[in-house]
């Protein structure tokens, strides 16, 4: 619960918990009380504001009119309300919380489905006025069975019959079908699945797949609605021409029919079809402009017509006789079955007439591209899922019943045509479902013209809600000037696809304009199966659809049909379809702005996770395959202001430990306090630093620990920090410069805990000395990186320089490798070992052997600088002072020596030794390597049972005068 959005409750209800921390009652227009009932498991923003929201407290009572009481005998927490409340240490039960006030005998309020980051209020009784709700499967039923039953029944479906044959028309019929039907089935799953806001398949899409892959698949999916808004014109525009041919301005005839000379067939001129569509798209945009609640309203009766005009063709059908109503038909005949079985596949003209020389080639692959926008209304109801009241009712069965009823009647439909004309009939009457028709053909154009302007409606209608839809979720600040506020009208939407379906009308061929709605309504059935496969596939605990007729296999058989019929119907349209949904994407992933809507892949990324580090197990990491991931320790000496999380340098450094960047760094930071009381400050923290890491480009975690002081949070990190063989095995944190100069006594005892937990750990430390100086990755360094070997360190300082090199910063440097020795060592032999020893590990390095001559305390006079003898007697007169005043502690408490709180033994000869020895490897440092670009020491760890201060003492003295130093 975040403490940052508790609202203030008001009156007496209100209380105050341990902290300070206040709590206010929830009452019934809270957002959390509608959040909780209508959680959609599958998105991760809900979840999250759910949690932000969530008030704990009592629930207020409602009135009769779902309002929150403020009578304190009906709303009080003494109320007569009380009896029948289940309370437990203060707080509400889940039935009050969740708003179920019928389990206690009270009216349940209504719920919604808001779209994410909605304010949402519960009230009871009837929705909002300007809010219309479809309540039964026919608000699904409805829509798609009218964009089902279009255009391409009733003027190319006959023909289609009788270009590919009855057989090929029933393969047709049924490979369309089936690719619908699995599509519907996993439309079904996804949409049971939680509650669905607008956007219909953009909205499954995307948080099923990600915003990126949404986005893209919608845009496709919203040309496609817009294109095919075109197609309906075209289509009533050429049933009005057909119907009354004296309303055309050009006119075109051809007299060749399978390159015979017969009868002039009157062709629509293409300029027709354009000047009269052009008129027909501004007429539809003023409509939709003024009236779209009025076309929501009166959708279903563009129904009607649809279905008694099809009742006629079957009436007419069965009542036509040979050369009755027109020359060509048959009536149903065995012998026309028998003539149109078989496919006849020739050439036409831009019109569809056949012509010998025409420049359009039809077979089975064009077939389907001109019949698949005939089964494209599945999503039709799914558009509306804004306005259904119950979509995981509504949607299941409206699409599969609406789906199933079609592909049945269309494969009636093919064995009757084929039966009841000749083939020439077939191919030359574009408009032969009119023809037959009883009692005359009026009623078909009427129908056609009805059903085709009505779904060109739904299309100009739906596609600016979708980009609406699509703009609002604020992904693409390009689609920004296409947003709307909730319950207007998408003005600007609408106006961008009238500007797309005039464009396709000026077009003017239906032929031509059929495949381009086709690859657009594929790529989102493919989506649409691609998203169930993958949720059903990794089957999260969200993945809970109430639809349980569906399974992981049939989405995969549904997306490659989906390709498959792509790339049947037009190789190159498809590759224009996938090479602009893939611009799109990449757009989308450069320039749209970061969503986490708890999509699929990032599932599969988690399993995937899981799955790698079950296979690492938690046996030790063979040295071919360590991987350095370093614990980034950003403020051990809280000495940054507070508005910066961490040292600016340090994430250049954690990036020069990794090669070519990659591995995972965890930036730590220790927050002293109780874990109650500064939770929220831990999170706004957490993401102060995660910030960081993001704008340096780092691949790294932010944590944030509470603890009551530095110490033990360190030491609780150090360790249960990570998972398996994915825990950190580098400590990285500055020196402590400042601890002399601040006067921090209490950093030396801190600092030397910390290399000890790391040692009990088996942890590798990395100390870095000057990182203000630290060059990040465009300032070049050039001259040597110097390593100083001093004791053996598992070659972790080899590995850090040869990491170096790989930096842009570091490769113009050599490595130069010193090699500590007492002056009695073999230095040839010494030397020889190390360069075979490097030769084996494959690194290139210059090696170099220092004696150092003696180890007595008394340095040599002349041997050192004075500015070095002046440090090593100053550091010999505060180790001194310190000593003497634990030493005097100790005989007035009566108590053994003690130092950091912990029993000490000091030995002054040895503190002297070690004061001497770092002094000459100071001064050794200085003297080979004052112009290297970064020094490399490995040391010994602190001493047991020696006082921390010593130890402090003994690294200032090696440091001293060093610009870059890494520890």
């Amino acid at each position: 619960m975040d403490n940052g959005d508790l609202e203030g409750g008001g009156g007496d209800l209100a209380f105050h918990g341990k902290g300070g921390r206040k709590y206010s009652p929830v009452g019934a227009h809270d957002r959390a009380v509608l959040e909780m009932s209508s959680m959609d498991p599958g998105s991760s923003s809900d979840s999250k504001s759910c949690v932000r929201k969530n008030n704990a407290g009592t629930v207020g009572n409602l009135d009769s009119d779902g309002r929150e009481g403020s009578n304190p005998e009906n709303g009080g927490a003494n109320g007569p309300y009380q009896e029948h409340k289940l309370e437990l240490f203060g707080f509400d039960s889940l039935v009050s919380i969740l708003g179920l006030k019928s389990m206690t005998g009270e009216q349940a309020p209504a719920l919604s489905s808001p779209r994410d980051g909605e304010d949402v209020s519960i009230t009871s009784g009837q929705p909002k006025p300007s809010t219309v709700k479809m309540g039964t499967m026919m608000g699904v039923f409805v829509p798609c069975l009218q964009s089902i039953l279009g255009i391409i029944y009733y003027i190319r479906f006959s023909w289609i019959v009788g270009m590919g044959g009855i057989g090929d028309a029933l393969l047709l019929v049924s490979l369309c079908g089936l690719c619908t039907f699995l599509t519907g089935i996993s439309l079904s799953a996804i949409a049971t699945n939680g509650a669905m806001k607008g956007g219909g398949p953009y909205y499954l899409i995307g948080r099923a797949l990600g915003p990126e892959v949404g986005v893209s698949i919608g845009l496709c999916f919203f040309l496609g609605n817009a294109v095919a808004g075109a197609l309906y014109v075209l289509g009533a525009v050429e049933t009005f021409l057909k119907a009354l041919p004296s309303a055309g301005i050009f006119t075109e005839t051809t007299t060749k029919v399978n390159g015979t000379v017969s009868e002039p067939i009157q062709s629509i001129s293409t300029h027709d079809l354009q000047i009269y569509g052009i008129v027909v798209t501004i007429i539809l945009c003023f409509i939709v402009f003024g009236g779209v609640k009025m076309i929501n309203r009166v959708a279903p009766a563009f129904l009607i017509p649809v279905l008694f005009s099809i009742f006629c063709i079957f009436i007419g059908i069965f009542l036509a006789k040979k050369d009755d109503p027109a020359p060509g038909v048959t009536g149903l005949s065995l012998e026309s079955f028998k003539d149109n079985w078989s496919s006849d596949y020739k050439n036409t003209n831009s019109a569809g007439i056949p012509d010998a020389e025409g420049n359009v080639h039809w077979n089975f692959h064009a077939l389907v591209g001109l019949f698949f926008p005939a089964v494209t209304g599945i999503m039709a109801g799914s558009n509306r899922s804004a306005s259904l009241e119950d979509t995981q009712r509504s949607i299941p069965i409206g699409t599969l019943a609406a789906t199933l009823t079609t592909t049945g009647l269309y494969l009636v439909s093919v064995l009757l045509f084929g039966a009841v004309a000749t083939r020439d009939k077939l191919l030359t009457d574009r408009l032969l479902t009119a023809t037959i028709a009883w009692p005359f053909p009026a009623i078909i154009h009427i129908g056609i013209i009805l059903s085709t302007l009505g779904a060109a409606l739904q299309s100009l209608t739906g596609a600016p809600r979708l980009l609406a839809a699509i703009s609002n979720d604020d992904i693409l600040p390009v689609l920004n000037y296409f947003k709307v506020a909730e319950g207007s009208e998408p003005y600007m939407a609408t106006l961008f696809t009238a500007f797309i379906c005039m464009g396709c009308v000026i077009i003017g061929n239906l032929d031509l304009i059929t495949p381009t709605v086709t690859m657009f309504f594929l790529l989102c059935y493919s989506g649409v199966n691609l998203s169930c496969f993958l949720l059903d596939l990794l089957d999260a605990p969200s993945w809970r659809p109430r639809w349980k007729f569906h399974h992981w296999s049939f989405s995969l058989l549904g997306a490659s049909l989906c390709i498959v019929i792509m790339f049947l119907i037009s190789w190159s349209f498809t590759v224009v379809a996938l090479a602009l949904a893939s611009l799109i994407y990449y757009y989308v992933s450069i320039k749209g702005k970061a969503g986490d809507w708890g999509d699929g892949f990032k599932s599969a990324y988690f399993q995937l996770a899981l799955r790698s580090l079950r296979s690492l197990g938690a046996n030790q990491v063979h040295p071919k395959n360590w991987y350095p991931i370093p614990l980034i320790f950003c403020r051990p000496w809280g000495k940054l202001p507070e508005n910066v999380p961490c040292h600016p340098k340090l994430a250049d450094f954690a990036n020069c430990m990794k090669k070519k960047g990659r591995g995972m760094s965890i930036f730590i930071n220790i927050l002293d306090g109780d874990y109650h009381e500064r939770a929220e400050d831990a999170k706004a923290a957490c993401k102060q630093l995660d910030t960081y890491i993001n704008y340096k480009n780092c691949e790294g975690v932010a944590e944030i620990v509470v603890a009551p002081n530095m110490s033990e949070g360190f030491r609780g990190v150090v360790q249960t920090m990570g998972l398996g063989n994915l825990k950190p095995n580098i400590v990285v944190m500055r020196y402590p410069e400042i601890w002399r100069r601040e006067n921090l006594k209490e950093i030396p005892g801190r600092f030397v805990g910390i290399i000890n937990d790391c040692i009990v750990a088996n942890k590798a430390v990395v100390i870095v000395k000057g990182l203000d100086e630290w060059p990040n990755e465009y300032q070049r360094q050039y001259g040597t990186i110097d390593l100083y070997w001093i004791v053996r360190d598992g070659g972790l300082m080899l590995l850090l320089s040869q990491l170096l090199l790989t930096k842009e910063s570091f490769e113009s440097c050599k490595i130069q490798v010193f090699c500590i020795a007492e002056e009695d060592t073999d230095a040839e032999g010494l030397k020889a070992d190390v360069k075979k020893f490097l030769y084996d590990l494959r690194m290139q390095a210059e090696v170099f052997v220092i004696a150092i001559k003696s180890w007595d305390v008394q340095p040599e006079n002349g041997s050192q600088p004075d500015e070095s003898k002046e440090a090593f007697t100053a550091a010999q007169q505060r180790v001194a002072d310190y000593l003497a005043e634990i030493k005097e502690t100790a005989k007035k408490e009566g108590t053994p020596l003690m130092a950091d709180g912990k029993p000490v033994i000091v030995n002054e000869q040895l503190v002297e030794k070690f004061l001497y020895t770092t002094l000459k490897l100071n001064s050794t440092i200085l003297r080979y390597s004052r112009m290297a670009a970064v020094v490399l020491v490995s040391l010994p760890p602190p001493p047991v049972s020696h006082p921390a201060y010593c130890y402090m003492e003994y690294m200032d003295l090696l440091v001293d005068n060093l610009p870059r130093l890494l520890m």
